[in-house]
């Protein structure tokens, strides 16, 4: 019997672009019809480059953008924000993980606070309750009792990307959606976030959906790979499935100009710097 904590049919978004005092609006189809399920507690890699749609479907997935058709499932509850809008049961239900954690973190808040915020918002827990569920949260992802009185500027790139996915999972969600979450990060940091998120998973049972360019970064993390290209799916399968024999010219052509990124290569690349300057 199938656990698909997300299921997702021929889903769709346009966009109206252009147009003038001549000449009509054009859609831009975005992504075109796309179809698939998450097992509960796993991680589907949703992999493509600049613009093939996989970020239009994360702030489909995470109710910032409406579809234009189609329909999303979650726990088996239709998410539809065009009728119903977005209910604080739905935002517990699923949070993002964005590519820049600087840009998504208030620079005059400080750690702790970013931390309770969702606390404070959507549960009656007291201060001294989210205090501590926030200190609770830094050990969890790496950091110290200190770091919950400084702001985000004081730390680094990899430290405010723990940040952000403490703060992500300070509700619990059942779904947890990252776009991007390490390519603006150092290789040797890389390695350390894709480790954190693996413990994590295992820890609070999370479901993930992981959104990269790069399907070497996700052969280390996930359990299915779905590649998009121009808005459509063209291959989905297992991690095995796709990078032991792909089926689509595109997966084909993209992994083979894909760098090196696992943690494995990440690690070796690393030791062979070292000694070339050692």
């Amino acid at each position: 019997m199938s656990d698909a904590i997300l299921k997702v049919r021929d889903l769709k978004r346009d966009y109206e672009i252009g147009g003038g005092l001549f000449s009509a609006p054009r859609l831009l189809h975005a992504v075109k019809g796309v179809s698939f399920d998450v097992e509960r507690g796993t991680t589907l890699a949703v992999v493509g480059e600049s613009g093939c749609g996989k970020s239009t479907l994360a702030r489909m997935l995470t109710m910032i953008d409406q579809p234009t058709s189609g329909s999303i499932e979650i726990d088996g509850k239709a998410i539809d924000i065009a009728r119903h809008g977005v209910t604080r049961e739905m935002r517990q239900a699923v949070q993002i993980v964005f590519q820049n954690p600087y840009g998504s973190l208030n620079p005059r808040q400080k750690i702790g606070a970013v931390l309770e915020e969702p606390l404070l918002l959507n549960t009656s827990m007291s201060a001294a309750e989210r205090r501590d569920a926030a200190l609770a949260m830094l050990e969890k992802v790496g950091l110290k009792p200190e770091h919950y009185g400084r702001y985000p500027h004081m730390f680094s790139g990899g430290q405010r990307q723990r940040v952000a996915i403490a703060r992500a999972i300070m509700l619990r969600p059942r779904l947890l959606v990252l776009d991007e979450p390490v390519s603006a990060l150092d290789l040797s940091v890389q390695a350390q976030i894709l480790n954190l998120l693996a413990d994590l998973q295992d820890e609070f049972g999370l479901t993930y959906v992981f959104i990269s360019h790069d399907l070497s970064v996700v052969r280390y993390i996930a359990d299915k790979v779905m590649v998009m290209y121009f808005g459509e799916a063209v291959e989905y399968g297992t991690r095995e499935e796709v990078f032991e024999n792909p089926q689509h010219e595109y997966t084909r052509t993209l992994f083979a100009a894909t760098p090196k990124a696992d943690v494995a290569s990440i690690r070796a690349r690393l030791e062979k710097k070292k000694a070339a300057t050692g």
